[in-house]
């Protein structure tokens, strides 16, 4: 019984960001995919602050409160309606979230990566920040902004085969780690013209592949890929349902 806990003893991780999840060797502690060129390096996350433009610690009354509660309309997409895209944490959104949108939406991609490095110690203003991105927007001729946040988490465990399973069998190996991992999303709407937003996150998804250390990086890949497209059509589906009326696919 002690040999079977060991052998099924499992270490959960977080990925952390979709937008940063190339494959963690666990030997060298290194991503052995991760981009050289220093424009294309993961520098941090964009904040909900951000993207809809609050101001933490900002003094707020009683009459603002009021005031925000006869403005707020909920946000609406048409047939017709021009998304700016926006990935937290990554220079272009992915193309599975970017080919869901545009079967019902003109869509077009934005950078995602935040205006201050997250240990320069320095911070942008949320609101001035918000309001560039709506004027961006604007400019382009976009009607509303989505932004969404994206996190893994895997939990892997070692199987029986584990110590054997590096003697040469047939020219294979046995598998001898299962890793499950889970997706889960966030999104942000943003009405360009007005500010009004919403905010949702659909059920996260989760499945398990079973690898050997010599395919380890490339079936950890596959599975995020797998995960990610299952997570972006069950987003857009949830966008259609909650925030427009029927939309027929284009």
């Amino acid at each position: 019984m002690l040999l079977g806990l060991v052998f099924l003893a499992a270490c959960t991780t977080t990925r952390s960001s979709i937008s940063h999840s190339e494959f963690l060797d666990p030997r060298t502690g290194e991503r052995p995919g991760r981009a050289r060129d220093l424009d294309f390096q993961y520098r941090g996350e964009l904040t909900e602050f951000d993207v809809l433009g609050i101001a933490r610690g900002e003094l707020t009354s009683e009459a603002s409160i009021r005031r925000a509660l006869d403005e707020a309309r909920k946000v609406k997409l048409q047939p017709d309606t021009s998304i700016l895209l926006i990935q937290s944490g990554a220079l272009f959104p992915d193309s599975g979230m970017t080919t869901e949108l545009e079967k019902h939406f003109r869509t077009m991609p934005f950078t995602g990566v935040p205006p201050y490095h997250p240990n320069a110690g320095g911070a942008s203003d949320p609101e001035t920040f918000a309001k560039s991105l709506r004027l961006a927007a604007a400019r382009a001729g976009n009607d509303v902004i989505v932004c969404y946040w994206g996190f893994l988490e895997a939990m892997s465990e070692n199987l029986p085969t584990k110590p054997v399973s590096w003697l040469p069998v047939a020219n294979w190996v046995l598998p001898d780690e299962k890793q499950r991992m889970r997706i889960r999303l966030k999104l942000a709407i943003v009405d360009v013209r007005s500010g009004n937003w919403a905010v949702f996150s659909p059920a996260p998804f989760e499945n398990t592949h079973i690898s050997e250390r010599s395919r380890r990086a490339r079936a950890d890949q596959a599975q995020v890929e797998q995960l990610k497209a299952e997570a972006y059509q069950a987003a857009v589906s949830d966008l259609l349902r909650l925030y427009s009326g029927p939309v027929a696919a284009r």
